[in-house]
């Protein structure tokens, strides 16, 4: 079978009608993604034995007769920030090189339940700071799309990898835009669930209130298969909602007439001009669908981006002094006493970007500058989900850019950390806000380069996302069609 060419629907319908095996299909996808993988570096560690196994208790499965569940036999990989039993759990650090988990996280036991076939881990940036995926330990990811580009991060791995078609679907993780992000760069979809839908135990933390899990996927719906498949209570989270999981696939279908959507115009100020072009685009096609758009103001925004870098950098500074030398990471052998092998172990380990955010992270925790900044941040937050609140009063669904621009070439942002950090001023609100937010597809620049169109709605209302994006979806296949 064509790997690249596979969704979820065609996967389960090879298998139902007896066209290949699920250890057939996994043998290909193996191959394939190992063969493709020197073209981007997005997989790190592959685990053909696990996939091989999965793939053995779906065939089993099925010749019970049983329904081997909605992910059966489906090509998946996770970002190697999310924990996997026995296979290397790097979170793209020289500190966590050899670490193999002695558990797994609740997204991946679910989509393993579900008859989901995970084929290897992906790069990303170290323990999942930055907006390029080049600060990976092992190297930068490049865009299937456009090589000498990035594409996009923290999860650039997980989205190179379903652009790329070594896999049908992925797991990254978003703290303040880092699946949104990847998703636009890359031209596929990617959905940041709400705050709590999904369980972050196994997650490896890098700013706690911040952190996501969430899917990638080439269509809407196999996005929304992916996220009911994880999402739900999980008992080892205590962050995780005691929400219903409504059957998102169910809301596909195609009708959006009525829906009121707010377009911020704080958003529309830093974009390129190809960009904003292929957004009003969109918009104008979501008019075309029966939508009703009017322009709002989201007046926060403008402290968004301060405000995530005091708040990010300082959980992050509280829970990455666990990797000391002294547990599960790589130690320093070049160390006399305690203090110089913690100093020295760290020194060596963690990259310059982690080490810039540990030390402002730190820094804004210090006795004397709490109040000034940490507590600061945390009020400007409220003043951003308040934003969100009152829009959603007004409108069922805020329509805006993923990024000011398409993805960047290697290099071109990689020693400015404040244009770097500015690439991500659109996502960080709807992170800030903990609301689910998702890119899907609007087009390419004339380069050929493309651009996501984000999609963002109250809390736990991924149904009224999914059925907005799924109708857009299809206006643009029709578009391209004709």
């Amino acid at each position: 079978m064509h790997i690249p060419s596979l969704s979820v629907d065609r996967v389960r319908q090879a298998l139902l009608g007896r066209e290949c095996s699920a250890a057939e299909l996994t043998a290909e996808a193996l191959r394939f993604a190992e063969t493709e993988n020197p073209k981007t570096h997005a997989y790190l560690t592959f685990c053909p034995e696990r996939a091989m196994a999965a793939a053995a208790r779906v065939d089993a499965a099925l010749a019970r007769g049983e329904d081997p569940g909605p992910l059966a036999g489906v090509p998946i990989a996770v970002k190697d920030v999310i924990v996997t039993r026995g296979v290397r759990t790097t979170c793209g650090s020289r500190l966590l090189a050899e670490y193999i988990p002695p558990y797994d996280a609740t997204a991946v036991i679910r989509l393993e339940a579900a008859g989901g076939i995970i084929l290897g881990k992906t790069n990303c940036d170290e323990f999942a700071m930055g907006s390029s995926n080049e600060n990976s330990a092992f190297g930068p990811v490049r865009n299937p799309v456009a090589p000498d580009r990035v594409p996009g991060g923290s999860s650039g791995g997980s989205a190179a990898v379903v652009a790329q078609g070594t896999a049908v679907l992925s797991l990254g993780s978003d703290t303040g835009g880092s699946i949104r992000q990847p998703a636009s760069f890359c031209g596929i979809t990617g959905v940041t669930p709400t705050y709590g839908r999904v369980s972050r135990y196994g997650l490896t933390a890098f700013a706690s209130s911040l952190d996501h899990i969430g899917p990638f996927a080439r269509s809407v719906k196999d996005a929304a298969t992916l996220l009911q498949v994880i999402s739900g209570r999980d008992p080892h989270d205590a962050t995780c909602a005691d929400a219903p999981v409504p059957d998102y696939s169910a809301h596909l279908t195609g009708n959006v007439k009525g829906l009121k959507l707010g377009l911020p115009v704080e958003y529309l100020r830093h974009l390129t001009s190809e960009t904003g072009d292929l957004i009003l685009k969109g918009v104008e096609q979501l008019k075309a669908l029966g939508c009703e758009v009017r322009e709002i103001s989201l007046p926060a925004t403008e402290y968004a981006i301060a405000c995530y870098y005091i708040i990010a950098t300082a959980e992050a500074s509280s829970n990455l002094a666990r990797y000391d030398g002294v547990r599960y990471t790589s130690r320093s052998t070049h160390s006399g006493t305690l203090s110089e092998m913690y100093r020295n172990t760290r020194g060596e380990g963690f990259g310059a970007e982690c080490k810039r955010r540990i030390m402002l992270g730190t820094y804004v925790l210090s006795a004397g500058y709490y109040d000034a900044y940490y507590l600061k941040a945390q009020k400007v937050r409220t003043l951003i989900a308040r934003d969100f609140a009152n829009a959603f009063a007004e409108v069922d669904a805020v329509v805006a850019p993923v990024s000011p621009f398409p993805a960047f070439k290697l290099g071109e942002k990689v020693d400015d950390p404040l244009a770097m950090y500015l690439s991500d001023i659109f996502t960080i609100t709807g992170s800030l806000a903990g609301i689910p937010c998702m890119s899907v597809p609007c087009g390419n620049t004339a380069e050929g380069l493309p651009v996501g169109m984000q999609i963002l709605t109250k809390h736990f209302d991924e149904t009224t996302m999914f059925r907005l994006a799924g109708a857009f979806e299809q206006s643009q296949i029709q578009n391209q069609t004709h």
